[in-house]
């Protein structure tokens, strides 16, 4: 059985992150809650639900996932795969052997979840982030013939391939800095349909005006930086 660990950021998911981590399928071998600064009991709660649990003071999302894939570097044997998905449970963690099995059964480097119109629950995407998706992936098959729909979190790759991407971004361009890399490097790639409902508590991002203008900002900003090389 393939080594697969799962990486989850997460500030302020006191309420949700049991249920994320209860739910992950028991074919992972860890699951890794990077605390990036949370004032509630995310970290008390993450621990009972069996998370291993790391801090990261520095906020960002792509601050947290460095530090997850950071501490799985330095361990004696690392997995075959890495698994991100969000701390709020609006993916359905159970899904989880879904969105791995490509890489598992048809050597696939890298996998999005992709949040179909038909699988989402009604309001669970705003419709900034409705919008800025599908802004994002429209460039993308414009200017790199991408065949990406969506910027999902939930999504998996090689642990090999992970690192050869050198991920740089420290905050909201982390998801479209990976699907960028995966296409300028010619990985193979593809999508899986998954469900996605409301989330459990304020977004971070969408939830504030401040919050999905820099990420619309930062998202474009990666794009266009790379089609230019």
């Amino acid at each position: 059985m393939a080594a697969i660990k799962v990486i989850i950021p997460a500030v302020n998911e006191g309420d949700s992150i049991g249920k994320v981590v209860s739910e992950i399928p028991k074919s992972v071998s860890e699951i890794i809650v990077v605390n990036n600064g949370s004032t509630d009991n995310t970290v008390e709660n993450a621990r009972k639900a069996g998370a291993t649990v790391l801090n990261e003071n520095q906020r960002g999302y792509g601050f947290a996932c460095l530090k997850g894939m950071d501490y799985v570097a330095k361990q004696s044997k690392v997995p075959e795969v890495i698994v991100f998905i969000d701390g709020d449970y609006s993916d359905y963690p159970e899904e989880l052997d879904k969105v791995v099995a490509p890489i598992l059964e048809e050597n696939i480097d890298f996998v999005v979840g992709a949040r179909k119109k038909s699988l989402r629950e009604a309001g669970s995407m705003t419709p900034q982030q409705v919008f800025g998706n599908w802004l994002a992936t429209f460039l993308m098959r414009l200017l790199f013939r991408a065949r990406f729909t969506d910027l999902g979190p939930f999504r998996a790759i090689k642990y090999e391939k992970l690192k050869e991407l050198d991920m740089q971004d420290k905050t909201y361009g982390w998801t479209v800095e990976m699907q960028l890399k995966v296409l300028r490097k010619k990985m193979s790639y593809t999508e899986v349909p998954v469900r996605y409902k409301r989330r459990i508590g304020v977004s971070k991002v969408s939830g504030t005006v401040k919050g999905t203008i820099f990420a619309g900002v930062k998202i474009l900003g990666w794009i266009f930086k790379y089609s230019i090389k």
